[in-house]
């Protein structure tokens, strides 16, 4: 068994691998590059090693350096986690060259699966269905065109050596067909150094259905079922889960037997996962099931295997990859209940899924039952930063039934919160409320479908307003979680002539100013009570302000108990869309300015973004410098209207 074992990548990927690492008496080193010199995957690691600056390119994309660190600190074997190098067949031959373990397949079986036309030509060879298309070499803008039409419109162009949804078009109609192969290879070049493209019949109704196989050195492979990954946005997955929904059990024989098939054309070691397209038009059918892919490693959802299955994968990959067979035969595999998982990032689904990056400097994963699971490579106070993928957390729930699942789901989303950093928390407790979700009616477009239907609120209900108000109006600083509250102390916050006295305050939400009723105050209200919405969460912070939680989507609350403070957006408060720096300023305090005019320019995740004049008026409160950096939602300047005094 191996006893020392360097993990080439970061974040909740290494987290992941080190805690099973841990669980099996097994040491772990990790590598780290100057952005994640204090990250939570090295404070957890039993040693770490830094291996660059902060671009993957020049860091975790280095596998001289990779391998220099293991034999530095005499680790045996490298795991390369999922995501970098973990497909890439010269890091794995170079590692097993160095005299190190290489926890994964063989190189050969990597690239073997590594260009798409080869690997459906070798599954067509195994008898692995594939969709129907061209895969030859004549790529010839004449060849695929008269290709295209014989497959019949519509057709999809994707990069044989493609990925993560780049290099790839959905073409409807002939006389479109040129300028999207042109734009395709281009990306494809650009993306992989590789513009070759086959083409396949695009699926009208599609599912994406993936099976879980795993293999080992003594020629047995095995199937751990299958996952629905259908829920994508710009093709890369949100929501899996697995089972897959309407999978009946004759058809489920039929697609695992394939995905086992196809591990065995390629004499597979180590984890991997078969990925198929489902022409779900008239519900799962095994004949309507073909090939798309093998990922040669780890997925990011294996936790809903694991769920489901009750198998710890990483345990597996390194028992395999020290030379033991698979721990269990396929007769001793079943499926047990139904897992979840949903990928909260940092983006901002009302802004367009606007990258959020910065310090977490309020951040709550919340574990809502005995079901559920949170993997993370981030604590308070850590930093989400714009050199790698945006992931916060993976959160899965497991339970009895799918229904069960979802709400679990449901819960853990809403009484979780990411601040100042923005997370699609919102946008991912819409998919799981949507009734077409729950009802089972899936597709890969199902995002795009039903887009109106998964914004996030634009503000906070007005009971939880209320709540908030509060909360902040008493003398305690409390947590509570769609809970218990606390009385008010008796203490004014406004009152009407010739009306009964009430208490209210003036609450700062986004910019806005809204009325809050102090008097709607539950005292020691119990948990999960008909008389307040259980899926909010509400985190007093500051003596006059708060996080609350709707529905997936975390808000700064502030008391205002003179009626004054910061003006509303719609009164001419400039706010900071995003965390950034900014990097031009136009104007100075005292400035007229009119409609329309750019008053700074702020950068973030390599972007520029201007912030304009919304009408006429005066420059006031500005709070901005060039060089300066700011948070989400921060005022940076004020612009009174022209002609109010």
């Amino acid at each position: 068994m191996i006893t020392k074992l360097l993990i080439a990548n970061r974040g909740e990927i290494a987290c992941r691998i080190i805690r099973t690492a841990r669980a099996m008496g097994i040491a772990t080193v990790a590598v780290y590059s100057d952005a994640d010199a204090k990250a939570l995957h090295v404070r957890q690691a039993d040693e770490a090693v830094h291996i660059g600056p902060s671009p993957a390119a020049e860091s975790y994309l280095v596998g001289d350096k990779i391998i220099a660190a293991a034999k530095q600190t005499g680790a045996e074997a490298i795991h390369p986690g999922y995501g970098f190098l973990s497909e890439n067949a010269g890091f794995a031959q170079a590692v097993i060259d160095a005299d190190l373990i290489w926890v994964g397949p063989k190189p050969a079986s990597i690239e073997a699966m590594g260009l798409k036309d080869a690997a459906k030509a070798r599954m067509m060879e195994a008898g692995v269905p594939v969709t129907p298309g061209y895969l030859g070499e004549d790529q010839s803008v004449e060849r695929l065109t008269k290709e295209a039409e014989a497959i019949g419109y519509p057709v999809l162009i994707k990069a044989v050596a493609g990925g993560g949804g780049k290099g790839m078009r959905k073409v409807d109609a002939a006389a479109d067909f040129a300028s999207a192969l042109e734009s395709c290879q281009r990306e494809a070049r650009a993306s992989f150094g590789n513009d070759e493209v086959l083409l396949e019949k695009w699926i009208t109704s599609p599912r994406h259905i993936e099976v879980q196989v795993f293999g080992d050195a003594h020629g047995n492979v095995v199937h751990l079922f299958e996952r629905d990954c259908s829920l994508q946005r710009r093709h890369q997955k949100v929501i899996e889960e697995a089972p897959a929904p309407g999978m009946d059990e004759a058809t489920r024989e039929e697609i695992c037997a394939a995905a086992v098939r196809a591990a065995k054309a390629v004499n597979y070691e180590g984890a991997g996962t078969i990925e198929f397209i489902a022409d779900a038009s008239e519900g799962l059918r095994a004949d309507r099931i073909f090939f798309m892919e093998m990922n040669t490693r780890l997925q990011v959802e294996h936790p809903v295997t694991e769920e489901i299955t009750g198998v710890d994968l990483v345990e597996w990959q390194l028992r395999v990859a020290s030379g033991e067979p698979i721990p269990l035969k396929q007769e001793e595999l079943s499926i047990n209940g139904w897992a979840i998982e949903a990928r909260l990032y940092a983006e901002d689904p009302a802004k367009g899924f606007l990258p959020s990056t910065g310090r977490l400097e309020h951040f709550n994963l919340c574990d809502y039952g005995p079901g559920d699971r949170i993997e993370t490579g981030v604590e308070e106070g850590d930093a989400i930063s714009p050199n790698y993928d945006p992931m916060i957390a993976k959160l899965v729930t497991h339970a009895d039934s799918r229904e069960e699942a979802i709400d679990n789901l449901k819960q853990m989303i809403a009484r979780s919160w990411t601040w100042p950093v923005v997370s699609n928390g919102a946008f991912l407790f819409e998919c799981l409320d949507h009734k077409a979700f729950r009802e089972m009616s899936l597709s890969t477009g199902f995002i795009e479908d039903h887009a109106d239907d998964l914004k996030p609120l634009d503000i906070p209900p007005q009971t939880l307003i209320d709540d908030a108000a509060s909360e902040l109006a008493t003398d305690f600083a409390l947590e509570t979680f769609g809970g218990t509250y606390f009385a008010v102390e008796n203490k004014p916050m406004g009152f009407r002539l010739n009306q009964p006295q009430r208490r209210v305050a003036a609450v700062n939400v986004g910019g806005t100013t809204f009325p809050a009723n102090l008097d709607a105050v539950w005292v020691d209200l119990p948990n999960g009570s008909d008389s307040h919405d259980s899926l909010t969460a509400i985190k007093v912070i500051y003596p006059e302000s708060a996080l609350v939680v709707a529905r997936g989507r975390t808000f700064m609350l502030s008391l205002r108990h003179d009626g004054t403070g910061h003006a509303s957006a719609a009164d001419g408060a400039i706010l900071a869309p995003m965390p950034g720096k900014v990097i031009a300023l136009d104007v100075a305090d005292g400035d007229s300015v009119t409609a329309g005019q750019r008053l700074m320019v702020l950068e973030a995740m390599k972007m520029e973004h201007a912030l304009t004049a919304p009408f006429d008026g005066t420059v006031t409160e500005l709070s901005a410098s060039v060089g300066g950096q700011v948070q989400v939602e921060a005022v940076l300047c004020v612009v009174e209207p022209a002609g109010e005094d």
